[in-house]
């Protein structure tokens, strides 16, 4: 193992894996296979699957979203043993119930003098000299290290409230690793590949890296099934696994699906959501069954 390869529980040994979908608009067929995958994963380990809504998005979350993402994964035929559906010993499933384990984790960020505030906006950062864009358009741009303060000045209290975004300082230079069940060994350089990545906005709320890093430790997740297009994102997490010493879990990322276009499948599909398909008449087993013969969940 490489010296900052990151260690990982067993994928197999007390198999708990889950489903994380965002309640901001209905499921396509994108979500469905990854979602399937996840499942199958936990299937064939005997393990536990849990169902947790990440809800943290006040802005786009709507309850019809929430109703019919449970109902809709439930017509493809997936199960799961905990979730805000079934109940569970780590509940609440739903992560805007659960701000106070974010806080306790920011606040420990805070202690070790990991984070610090910063008022620039996204187009600051992205327009300052020698910020490349590396992760694509969707990703975090690189934070330059000339907007960082001084790591020996004072470091402001949280406060109650926060209207600036608070930044994990990440240690430039160093390469770390993990080894994916499906694509093998993945690398990046923090910094270059990834910069200072946001873990409390200033909207007062927990980031999507800090809430998913928590809940999946919290959880006792062993396994996380997801997009390729989140593999930039588990090296952040993996930073604040570490950060919080805690062990960070395995990591499955599968391939993501494309419009007739070329296009990365989005919740603006409409046409290939989950509710639009089961309306034309389409069954589940007629989406899954290419899934089962191509093989997808193994690894």
């Amino acid at each position: 193992m490489a010296q900052n390869e990151q260690k990982s529980s067993s994928p197999r040994a007390g198999y708990r894996g889950r489903l994380a979908p965002s309640p901001t608009g209905y499921l396509h067929l994108g979500h469905a296979r990854t979602f399937w995958i996840a499942s199958e994963r936990a299937r064939a380990a005997g393990g536990v699957l849990v169902l947790r809504s990440d809800d943290l998005d006040a802005s786009r979350y709507r309850l019809d979203f929430a109703d019919a993402m449970i109902e809709d994964l439930r017509w493809l035929g997936l199960r799961w043993e905990e979730g805000p559906d079934v109940g569970g010993p780590h509940a609440p499933y739903r992560q805007s119930q659960r701000r106070a384990l974010y806080r306790r984790a920011l606040k420990r960020l805070h202690a070790a003098r990991l984070i610090y505030p910063c008022a620039h906006t996204r187009r600051d950062v992205v327009e300052a000299a020698g910020a490349p864009h590396e992760g694509g358009e969707d990703d975090e741009p690189v934070y330059p290290p000339a907007l960082r303060p001084d790591p020996a000045a004072p470091l402001p209290p949280l406060g109650e409230k926060t209207d600036v975004n608070w930044r994990l300082r990440v240690p430039d230079g160093e390469e770390l690793s993990f080894v994916d069940t499906r694509l093998g060994r993945q690398s990046a350089v923090a910094g270059r590949h990834f910069g200072d990545f946001p873990v409390w906005r200033k909207d007062d709320c927990p980031s999507y890296q800090l809430a998913c890093a928590v809940d999946d430790a919290a959880m006792g997740i062993t396994e996380v099934v997801r997009g390729a297009d989140l593999v930039r994102s588990t090296f952040r997490q993996l930073l604040l696994y570490r950060a919080l010493g805690v062990a960070a879990p395995a990591f499955h990322h599968c391939p993501l699906m494309a419009d007739d276009a070329g296009l990365r499948l989005a919740k603006r599909h409409d046409a290939l959501s989950l509710r639009e398909l089961r309306g034309r008449g389409r069954s589940p087993e007629s989406l899954v069954e290419p899934w089962r013969d191509s093989g997808l969940a193994a690894g």
